[in-house]
């Protein structure tokens, strides 16, 4: 590493939402960023002035996780903005266009989820994991996976949202396995419901539901908050850890009568 003393983190689908809220957190915790996301947009140029704003520097490294060619270029890119990168955050990622029936769901569109949240991710790991373990560094590294409440909560209708999301926590623990000697933490934070862009098509839904006691802490999740769960564990402050999923839900896992 050029700085030993400073630590990088890489977080995917960076512009908005969730990535940049781990973005600044990460940032607040005194980390570089590599911030990624498909294109250069104003979006992306708030992320970066936000880590700024926290003293911190960042980098665009833009292009599609999904495009599994890509991924060796936008590591390379990633590595030589800072020298290395001592965290990955998986947080890249879309819903379904429209939910609907079960039964309706088509191989494109189920195609399409699977390609970003899980076959880009799965392999953008990979290639992140094995460039870590050529680093022989001896600071604290690990990969974060933003997975969601549907990863275990089904909704039948978004099931290749919900498919997809589950491959992830599986994708988790394969691979805190397989990197735990080498010294690479591996977890899953899996958010419930968290004001976002995403969530934002749905809030009259959410709305009632919230007004009906939806989770014991009732109300909706900020960004920010999956960030400062994110950054603590990019911190290593729980060092005899590696392959466990932090709820991010206010209690909504919590199985009630």
């Amino acid at each position: 590493m050029n700085n030993p003393q400073k630590l990088t983190a890489l977080v995917t689908g960076a512009a908005r939402g969730i990535g940049r809220g781990c973005a600044e957190a990460l940032a607040s915790q005194g980390f570089n960023l590599i911030v990624n996301d498909l294109a250069m947009s104003e979006d992306l140029e708030k992320t970066i002035a936000a880590v700024e704003a926290h003293g911190q520097k960042a980098i665009p490294v833009t292009g599609d996780i999904a495009d599994v060619a890509l991924h060796k270029e936008i590591v390379d890119k990633a590595w030589d903005g800072f020298g290395g990168i001592n965290c990955l955050i998986n947080n890249a990622g879309i819903s379904v266009p429209q939910r609907d029936d079960l039964l309706k769901v088509t191989p494109e569109s189920f195609d399409k989820l699977i390609n970003v949240n899980l076959r880009g991710t799965f392999f953008l790991t990979q290639e992140v994991a094995k460039r870590m373990l050529d680093m022989h560094d001896q600071q604290y590294n690990s990969i974060i996976t933003v997975s969601s409440a549907n990863s275990h909560a089904a909704s039948p209708d978004r099931g290749e949202y919900c498919i997809s999301k589950s491959g992830l926590s599986m994708m988790t623990k394969l691979f805190a396995i397989r990197l735990a000697e080498q010294g690479i933490k591996v977890y899953e934070v899996r958010p419930g419901v968290i004001r976002t862009n995403m969530t934002g098509v749905a809030k009259e839904r959410y709305d009632r539901l919230f007004s009906q006691g939806f989770t014991p802490i009732n109300r909706w999740g900020e960004a920010s908050e999956v960030g400062k769960v994110i950054a603590t564990l990019a911190s290593n402050s729980l060092p005899y850890t590696t392959g466990e999923t932090i709820h991010v839900d206010g209690g909504l896992h919590i199985p009630r009568f």
